[in-house]
């Protein structure tokens, strides 16, 4: 019963990180599938007084590494880029969050992985290295070449500029 309250509580984070990972619904749902059967079968074992939201992430990074190795790969192009919306309109948040996916899919996998890891969830570079099982260093340099591959793609209307000739991505996770 345990596992499956954790299931209930945790799940959708999960699968929002795998989409995030995979940049397909579909290949997210997959992972997140894949991950939590193995997850239930070690459950027993592991220290469930503690949330074990880590173990689960190492478990899709390194599903994900292994389906990337072997080439198993979904990636659906969109024919157009949805135009940006007002703010306030959800259907235009969607759009936005759409074009986000698209440009996250658009990066090499261990770029994506850094970026999620570390923005999505919110994970230290050395956490990240961990999961990723790169140097910290390797961490910073996907991080940094991932966010510029990201600014250089996505339109400049979602830009914040920060500083003067200085933008960032101005959408929300």
């Amino acid at each position: 019963m345990d596992f499956v309250d954790f299931v209930r509580r945790r799940g959708d984070r999960h699968l929002h990180t795998a989409v995030l990972l995979t940049g397909d619904w579909q290949a997210a749902q997959d992972l997140t599938q894949a991950a939590l059967t193995e997850l239930y079968r070690v459950w027993e074992r592991l220290d469930t007084g503690t949330e074990p939201d880590a173990y689960l992430r190492r478990i899709m990074v390194n599903t994900r590494r292994s389906w990337w190795r072997a080439r198993w790969r979904r990636e659906t192009p969109l024919a157009e880029i949805p135009d940006r919306g007002s703010a306030d309109d959800a259907a235009d948040r969607h759009a936005v969050a759409e074009v986000v996916r698209q440009a996250l899919r658009s990066l090499p996998p261990r770029q994506r992985t850094a970026l999620v890891l570390r923005y999505f969830e919110d994970l230290s570079e050395a956490q990240t290295a961990e999961l990723m099982r790169i140097s910290v260093g390797s961490v910073k340099t996907h991080a940094h070449r991932g966010l510029a591959a990201l600014r250089a793609s996505l339109p400049k209307d979602l830009l914040v500029v920060v500083n003067e000739g200085t933008e960032r991505g101005g959408v929300e996770r």
